[in-house]
């Protein structure tokens, strides 16, 4: 395994961070797998209350418990109000169910900037530095689900000493925040390295990005993210023990990828962004459609097949849009009704009705087989 200075906090991580977020839901499989990964070098834990039916943290004070080499933990709390009591009894029971004494980096939970501005400079702020001066707490950080110029805006807040992020290669939007970021001496823990399971389904153009190529697509995803010399550490969401030891394997590079192989990757992500934007850039400029069609979302799907070669999750995806209960709303091409009122409003002046029957095309398939 490898380790990373975590920005300027004085903790050294290894460059692969455990994510608890989704553990197997067999809680003495899910505390084996945690465990196999501080055996093999794993030493950062990242949960939140809420993760798993709010079970996450009590299985990770399990995974700790009787463990004697140190491991970096951080967790969570989401600020919805500016009541300083909640921050504080979020923090004890985080305490309490991890079962330490000290939490490593405690974040606030999915800032966004407006958030900041409203609520959490208002009151949890001071809070949290007040809970830092007893010891609960040794650094505060934040993850984030927000625009690339808010990230920046938090990092120039010059308050928090680490942030966990999405970096991966098919959402390269938050690089520039990155460079910003080390430059102020923040540690930055990358979440979604590959992608939010878009990057575990197999695709040989992914897999073929350098020469020699890479044995599976997320081993290609996890080694780019890597590569970047501002990333701590990469959170992976690991819930078998095969992947625990596959993930190792790929963080245990001394050098994720050369130099020549980063300009290579450089190189096709560029062109393939390219050709993704002649397809459509995701401006939302065709909505709101009478119909509800998601119609940016179905041509994401689609450039993840004609760009990516991500066919398998694609197509996936595409069969649950309309379907009750689908995390992303609104309906697949099949439901347009030909009006021809986005092709109107579309900026790049789109054919989108034909390219919606075209997108329907590539995403129809039986048995994930195109």
């Amino acid at each position: 395994m490898q380790y990373r200075p975590l920005g300027n906090t004085g903790l050294s991580v290894s460059s692969l961070g455990f994510g608890a977020m989704r553990l197997p839901e067999d809680p003495d499989y899910a505390v084996k797998v945690m465990q196999r990964s501080l055996d093999l070098g794993v030493n950062l834990i990242d949960t939140a209350p809420g993760y798993c039916q709010e079970n996450s943290e009590r299985l990770v004070g399990r995974a700790l418990a009787g463990r004697r080499e140190p491991v970096v933990v951080s967790t969570k709390y989401r600020a919805t109000t500016n009541s300083t009591k909640d921050l504080r009894h979020s923090l004890e029971t985080s305490l309490k169910d991890l079962g330490v004494n000290q939490i490593d980096i405690f974040n606030f939970w999915g800032v966004r900037w407006q958030m900041f501005e409203e609520i959490i400079r208002d009151g949890p702020l001071a809070a949290a530095r007040r809970a830092q001066s007893e010891g609960l707490f040794k650094h505060l950080g934040f993850s984030f689900h927000d625009s690339p110029e808010a990230l920046e805006n938090l990092i120039n807040t010059g308050e928090f000493k680490t942030m966990i992020v999405q970096y991966n290669l098919l959402d390269r939007s938050n690089e520039k925040a990155l460079t910003l970021a080390r430059q102020k001496g923040m540690g930055v823990m990358v979440m979604g390295p590959v992608g939010g399971g878009r990057l575990t389904a197999p695709s040989d153009r992914i897999r073929t990005l350098v020469s020699g190529g890479f044995h599976t697509t997320p081993e290609a995803a996890l080694r780019f993210v890597l590569a970047n010399p501002h990333v701590s550490t990469a959170l992976s969401g690991m819930n078998t023990l095969l992947m625990v030891e596959e993930n190792v394997q790929h963080a245990s590079y001394p050098e994720p990828l050369t130099q020549e192989q980063r300009k290579q990757i450089d190189e096709l992500l560029t062109d393939l962004a390219r050709l993704a934007e002649l397809y459509c850039t995701g401006c939302g400029y065709c909505l709101p459609c009478e119909q509800d069609v998601n119609i940016p979302e179905v041509f994401r799907l689609a450039n993840l097949v004609r760009v990516w070669d991500l066919k398998e999750h694609a197509v996936g995806q595409y069969a649950n849009l309309g379907q009750e209960g689908a995390r992303t709303p609104g309906r697949g091409a099949t439901a347009c009704s030909q009006c021809g009122a986005c092709e109107e409003r579309c900026p790049q002046d789109i054919q989108i009705i034909e390219q919606l029957k075209e997108a329907h095309r590539l995403l129809t398939a039986t048995n994930g087989v195109l």
